[in-house]
C-alpha cells in the first residue's frame, strides 16, 4: 500500500513536471530534460537512504548505541558535511555535476559498506576500537562524499531550468528529499525487520527474499549491517546509470545555449571563471548570507524533528505504553508520512513562489516559518499529553521545513549564485543546513537526556529567526531576473495595447 502511494506521488510529480512549461520548450527538450533529472534525482534520493540509515540502525541496536553516542556520531557527520562544501562546491563548479554525482554515489557506497562491516564486527564482538570513534569517522567520511550530491544536482539544474521554472524544480528537489527519507526510514526499517535472526509469525515475501539472498544464519545475532550494505549496492547501480544518461547542460545534449536569466546572465563571457573568483563573488554577496542563515535554521528544525521523533516515541514506550500505542500509526508509517508531507510542502512552496510572488523565494519561506512557530508551540503544550497532536505537529513540521529547504538550497542559492557558480553558492547554503543539524544533534541529544520538554523549546527560537530572515529577503530577486520579468511585462502590455487598438474601431 505504501509503495503504491509513493508510486502515485512519483507519477504526479512527473505529470506536474510535463504540465509546467511556462517558457514553451519543445517536447523533445522536455523529454530530454526529464531523462536528465530523473536518474540524477533518484541517485540523490538513495544518497538520503545511505545517510539516514544511521538513524534506523540506532533504533535497531537499542541500548548498544545510546542517545548521546548517536548524537555525537550524527554531529560528526553533519558538521563534516557542512564544512566540506568549502572544498567540493568549487570543485563541482569546475568539473561539473555529472562527475560530482558519480563521486557522491560511489564514495558513499564504499563508506556504507565499511559501516556495514563495522556493524558486523561490533555485533559479533570483534570490533576492538571504540564504537563511537569508529562510526564517527566512517559516518563523517560518508557525509563528505554525500555532500557532493546536493551541489551536483543543483549544478546540473542551474543549466537546464530557467529562473521562472525553478520554483517547481525546487518542489521536485523537495520531492526527491522526501523519497529519500521514505527509502531510509521505511525501506531501512523493512531491511532491519527482515534481517532479524528470529522472525515472529509468517515471513513476508520481502523478508524471505532477504533471508535467502543474504543467507542470514549467524546463529547468534541479527544481521543489522544489511541496513548499510543494501543501500551501498543500490547507489552503485544508480552511479552506472548516471554515467550513461546524464548531461551537464543542454549544449552537451545538442540543444544549444540556454540563458536561464539567473545571476550568471550578466557575467562577462570573456572572464575566466577561477576558484578564487567564484569564492569572492559568493562571499561578497549579502543576500547569500541571508539565504545561508535561513537554511541554517531549516537544518536545525528539519533534523530536529526528523531525527528525534522516533527516538522520543520509543522512549515513551518505557514510561507510558498507552502514549506509545496511540503514536503507533506515526511510528510505523514515519518514512511514508515524511515522504508525502515533504512532497506537498515542496510543491506548495515552489508553485507559490513562481505563480504568486514572481519567483521570489522569501515570501513562501516566511509563511512556512509562521506555520512552524505555531506547530512548535502546540508540541510544547501537548508533548506528553496528546500523542496524536504531537505526531501530527511533527509531520506538518516536515511539510513546512522541506518547503523552506527546497526553496533556499534547491532554488535561491542557484538564482543568486548563477549557473557558473551555483555549486559553490548552494554548497555554502547547504553546508549551513548541516552545521545547524550538527548543533541540534549535540544539543537535543544532551537536553533530551534531562527532559524531552526541552526538545520543542530548543527548536522554537530558530523558527522565529527563520521568519525574521525570510522577511528581510521578501523582495529580493537577481538583477537578470528583474530584467526578464520587466521585459515580459512590457511585451504583455504591448500585446494588450495592440488588442485594444484593434477593438476600438468596432466600438466606434
Amino acid at each position: 500500500m505504501a509503495l503504491a502511494l509513493v508510486g502515485l506521488c512519483l507519477a504526479a510529480v512527473i505529470f506536474l513536471y510535463f504540465s509546467n512549461n511556462p517558457l514553451n520548450h519543445s517536447r523533445k527538450f522536455m523529454i530530454r530534460r526529464f531523462v536528465n533529472w530523473f536518474p540524477l534525482g533518484m541517485s540523490y534520493a538513495f544518497l538520503y537512504m545511505g545517510r539516514y540509515n544511521l538513524n534506523v540502525s540506532k533504533n535497531a541496536l537499542g541500548d548498544m548505541m545510546t542517545k548521546e553516542q548517536f548524537g555525537i556520531i550524527f554531529a560528526a557527520g553533519t558538521i563534516t558535511y557542512g564544512l566540506s562544501f568549502l572544498i567540493n562546491g568549487p570543485i563541482v563548479d569546475k568539473i561539473g555535476g555529472k562527475k560530482g554525482i558519480i563521486i557522491a554515489t560511489l564514495g558513499s557506497s564504499i563508506m556504507n559498506l565499511l559501516m556495514g562491516g563495522a556493524t558486523y564486527l561490533y555485533l559479533m564482538g570483534r570490533l576492538k576500537t571504540n564504537m563511537v570513534v569508529a562510526f564517527s569517522i566512517l559516518f563523517a567520511m560518508n557525509m563528505f562524499f554525500q555532500s557532493y550530491g546536493a551541489v551536483s544536482i543543483i549544478k546540473v539544474k542551474a543549466y537546464w531550468f530557467h529562473v521562472r521554472e525553478r520554483g517547481v524544480f525546487g518542489a521536485i528537489f523537495g520531492t526527491l528529499i522526501s523519497f529519500g527519507v521514505y527509502f531510509a526510514f521505511d525501506w531501512g526499517q523493512a531491511i532491519v525487520e527482515a534481517s532479524k535472526l528470529h522472525i515472529e509469525g509468517q515471513m513476508t515475501a520481502f523478508q524471505s527474499f532477504i533471508q535467502h539472498i543474504f543467507a542470514i544464519d549467524t546463529g547468534t545475532t541479527n544481521a543489522t549491517w544489511l541496513v548499510f550494505t543494501i543501500p551501498a549496492f543500490i547507489l552503485i547501480c544508480w552511479a552506472l546509470i548516471d554515467m550513461v544518461l546524464l548531461k551537464d547542460s543542454p549544449q552537451e545534449a545538442n540543444f544549444g545555449e540556454f540563458d536561464t536569466a539567473d545571476a550568471s546572465s550578466d557575467d562577462d563571457e570573456n572572464v575566466k571563471i577561477t576558484m578564487g573568483l567564484v569564492l569572492k563573488k559568493v562571499f561578497s554577496n549579502p543576500i547569500m548570507y541571508t539565504i545561508a542563515l535561513v537554511d541554517f535554521t531549516s537544518g536545525v528544525l528539519r533534523n530536529g524533528i526528523m531525527q528525534w521523533y522516533l527516538v522520543f516515541a520509543h522512549e515513551m514506550k518505557a514510561t507510558d505504553e498507552a502514549f506509545y500505542n496511540a503514536s503507533e500509526f506515526f511510528v510505523k508509517n514515519w518514512g511514508l508520512l515524511l515522504c508525502l508531507t515533504g512532497i506537498i510542502g515542496g510543491f506548495m512552496a515552489g508553485m507559490m513562489s513562481d505563480r504568486f510572488f514572481q519567483s521570489r523565494r522569501g515570501p513562501p519561506a516566511a509563511i512556512n516559518n509562521v506555520i512552524m512557530i505555531f506547530l512548535l508551540i502546540l508540541m510544547s503544550i501537548f508533548l506528553t499529553k496528546e500523542p496524536n497532536i504531537v505526531g501530527g505537529c511533527a509531520i506538518l513540521m516536515t511539510l513546512a521545513v522541506i518547503g523552506v529547504h527546497s526553496l533556499m538550497s534547491g532554488t535561491a542559492a542557484a538564482d543568486f549564485g548563477g549557473k557558473k557558480m551555483t555549486a559553490t553558492a548552494s554548497g555554502i547554503v547547504d553546508g549551513c543546513v548541516y552545521l545547524g543539524s550538527g548543533i541540534q544533534s549535540l544539543a537535543i541529544g544532551y537536553l533530551s537526556a534531562k527532559s524531552w520538554h526541552y526538545w520543542p523549546l530548543f527548536l522554537l527560537p530558530f523558527s522565529f529567526l527563520g521568519l525574521y530572515l525570510s522577511l528581510r529577503m521578501w523582495n529580493e530577486l537577481p538583477e537578470a531576473t528583474k530584467k526578464y520579468i520587466l521585459k515580459q511585462e512590457q511585451e504583455a502590455a504591448k500585446e494588450q495595447g495592440k488588442t485594444l487598438g484593434s477593438e476600438s474601431p468596432a466600438t466606434n
